[in-house]
């Protein structure tokens, strides 16, 4: 698997990045190539003064290029100019990435919700499976708030096609998935032909094959806030969602549960889109 690993050079990113389990488990579910990409903003130019930014950029590039070789992963570098989401799904679908790696310290939701973040953006415009990869929020020297990041997983799911494609991706999660917790929540605008009860014992049947320890949860309410108290109350190391794909412009006025999950969850996330196009492959 190919992944392009996105990073502004921060504290954060260092945490992410330097951390051995993380790429542990990056490994053990396949991947074997990193494209690791820093965007310059487009509004610093090489004349400003004192602004040799893309000549520090690619120093630190190179400084996490070595972590990451040492870890035994085949690394390329990327320093381009642009808006940070627009430039990461750019390089994603140029280098026909299988999924995007982002550090979030995880903002307030009130500041998601007013300013936006790369992290958020990625969420309503990804083209390949999005993993938010949580950062403490407020320390110095931050550490990842989950290093396992696929041990335990929270799969919440509608029963739609998207969310069937994003079950797809326990195909190869599985191989770093101990445990797993599926959850359901009921609306008044269900329109299930089966008990909900009936439908997630099917999938955690499914997981019981591959040997993974599976409980399942229906809830009734608003579906991101009950997906939300389930992810406090069982703390898994990722929440497993897939997004409707909606156009750009709806997803701005309404959001959406995939977006409110990315940016409320306290743990990481691991989004999985529509595919881009009818010969896009997803893994």
């Amino acid at each position: 698997m190919r992944a392009i690993y996105a990073t502004d050079l921060s504290a954060a990113s260092d945490a992410a990045i330097e951390n051995e389990t993380c790429l542990d488990c990056l490994e053990r579910i396949g991947v074997d190539e990193i494209h690791l990409l820093t965007v310059v903003p487009s509004n610093v130019h090489p004349g400003m003064p004192g602004m040799d930014l893309e000549q520090r950029r690619e120093r630190g590039l190179e400084a996490y290029k070595s972590v990451m070789e040492a870890a035994g992963f085949d690394v390329e570098t990327h320093v381009v100019r642009g808006t940070p989401y627009r430039r990461i799904n750019g390089v994603a679908e140029t280098v026909r990435a299988d999924m995007a790696v982002v550090g979030s310290r995880g903002q307030s939701p009130l500041a998601n919700r007013v300013i936006g973040s790369t992290a958020r953006n990625l969420a309503r415009t990804t083209v390949v499976p999005l993993l938010v990869n949580r950062v403490e929020r407020e320390a110095d020297d931050p550490e990842v708030v989950r290093e396992h990041l696929f041990q335990r997983l929270l799969f919440a799911t509608d029963f739609s096609e998207n969310a069937e494609r994003a079950f797809g991706a326990f195909n190869y999660l599985r191989h770093a998935t101990e445990e797993a917790t599926l959850v359901h929540v009921r609306s008044p605008k269900d329109e299930l032909d089966v008990d909900p009860h009936e439908r997630l014992g099917e999938l955690a049947d499914t997981l019981a094959q591959w040997d993974i320890d599976t409980r399942t949860v229906v809830k009734d309410g608003d579906p991101a806030e009950e997906i939300l108290d389930v992810e406090a109350s069982v703390t898994p190391t990722t929440t497993l969602v897939g997004s409707r794909g909606r156009s750009r412009l709806r997803r701005l006025m309404l959001g959406s549960v995939s977006e409110e999950i990315v940016a409320g969850a306290r743990g990481n996330v691991y989004l999985v889109p529509p595919p881009r196009t009818a010969g896009y492959k997803l893994l």
